[in-house]
């Protein structure tokens, strides 16, 4: 005696597809090693002992403050993004042709009932308006990639927040004037010269805010009507 299987082999199968998709897509990528934090630089090794308190060679900075100032120091960068922009344009054209032709002559006699008139108008009307407004407001801690030649600081750094069933990514990288930094080891984003700032989120409320392949595919470039 035989027995059938309620579920054939080929959908069996399919399903255990499908569940490990699902499992590889909760496995969110969060390394990226052009975004990890930036160790210092290596320490020098110790002097040899002859006495003396002070050496030179031990980097001893006792007149300077805690300002981030070389390779792996940390630095806060308070963002105070807020940009607003309006962009307004308005064009009327118009045109009017009129011509007419009297009766015309051949032979020496004139045709009568025989004119010729053409009249044309064009115009055009076109208005057009788009505005945008954005703002980021908190406090992101990067580190020293590198320190250039004039003094400057070559920062980058990131920061993940997992809230319920989403992930919430800041990133940002620029350079920093040391005299930008202030007295608390902090500098405005505005004093970020060539910054890159990104907001992105993950999870389950950014999917809800993103369409679908089918949706995109409509209102893509390549939808011909």
């Amino acid at each position: 005696m035989r027995t059938t299987a309620l579920f054939p082999y080929p959908v069996l199968a399919a399903a255990l597809l499908l569940l490990s998709g699902c499992a590889v897509m909760q496995k969110q990528k969060r390394d990226d090693a052009m975004w990890a934090a930036t160790p210092p630089e290596p320490a020098q090794s110790a002097p040899p002992a002859d006495g003396s308190i002070y050496h030179d060679e031990q980097g001893m900075e006792l007149f300077s403050d805690s300002r981030a100032h070389r390779t792996g120091d940390v630095l806060t960068i308070v963002l105070v993004e807020n940009t607003q922009a309006v962009k307004k344009a308005s064009t009327s054209t118009s045109k009017t042709d009129k011509t007419s032709f009297g009766a015309p002559t051949i032979l020496g006699r004139t045709i009568n009932g025989a004119t010729v008139a053409t009249d044309g108008d064009r115009s055009f009307d076109g208005t057009g308006s788009s505005s945008q407004s954005n703002q980021l407001t908190g406090n992101i801690t990067v580190t020293v990639v590198k320190r250039l030649a004039n003094g400057t600081l070559m920062v980058r750094g990131e920061k993940w927040l997992t809230i319920n069933q989403g992930q919430e990514l800041i990133r940002i990288a620029g350079i920093v004037r040391p005299q930008d930094i202030g007295q608390d080891n902090s500098v405005p984003s505005t004093r970020v010269a060539d910054a890159q700032i990104s907001y992105t989120g993950r999870g389950t409320l950014a999917d809800a805010n993103t369409q679908g392949w089918l949706s995109r595919f409509f209102n893509s470039k390549w939808m011909p009507f």
